[in-house]
């Protein structure tokens, strides 16, 4: 049963925000009191923690399956934004900014834990990339890591990159292409255009 409020909470805190969403809404939709879930969590704010690690541990899991299959690490770059988006439902609702904004403490442990994920994985890609010749050699990989980890971030800003005029996957789309073609060899560069015209 943990697991499948754990499970039904995820869904709609990513379709309606952390902050819409009420215990009452998630009991109903499960079709259980909300007696039920507290005898798992303590209030709602246990409820979104549990939420959040667990999502994250899912989406570290399926970003290290991936890293693991050595592919073309342009092409790994891309199938790991696929991946993200899919299990956070093209962030239609804003999760950053949500968890800063209503679970502070929650997003600050959060965002560590996603920085020492995320440069492992960069780290490892931008030296394959550098190995395979497709990034170039000259490339400050622990620099370009932490600017990767803070674009990434910085590009979830509702303030500064408005839905209404971006969608998430498009912003993303946007940021991979202007980061690969600032750290791509002419020979990166001619895998990154045949990669994005088979993908249109």
């Amino acid at each position: 049963m943990r697991d499948k409020i754990l499970h039904h909470a995820a869904d709609m805190f990513l379709n309606y925000g952390f902050k819409s969403v009420t215990m009452d809404d998630i009991a109903d939709a499960l079709g259980i009191s909300k007696k039920t879930i507290y005898q798992h969590f303590d209030n709602k704010t246990k409820l979104v923690e549990a939420t959040v690690m667990n999502l994250f541990q899912i989406i570290s899991k399926g970003i290290d399956a991936i890293c693991e299959l050595h592919k073309n690490p342009i092409e790994e770059v891309y199938d790991i934004k696929q991946f993200v988006m899919n299990h956070l439902k093209d962030e239609k609702s804003s999760p950053q900014y949500q968890l800063q904004k209503y679970y502070p403490a929650l997003f600050s442990t959060l965002k560590h834990k996603q920085f020492e994920v995320m440069q492992h994985c960069v780290k490892a890609n931008l030296q394959r990339g550098i190995s395979d010749g497709l990034y170039r050699d000259t490339i400050n990989v622990e620099f370009i890591s932490r600017i990767y980890f803070n674009s990434m971030v910085a590009i979830k800003d509702k303030e500064l990159f408005p839905l209404k005029h971006f969608s998430m996957n498009e912003i993303m789309d946007y940021f991979l292409e202007y980061h690969l073609r600032g750290i791509c060899t002419p020979k990166g560069l001619d895998t990154l255009k045949q990669y994005i015209n088979n993908q249109s």
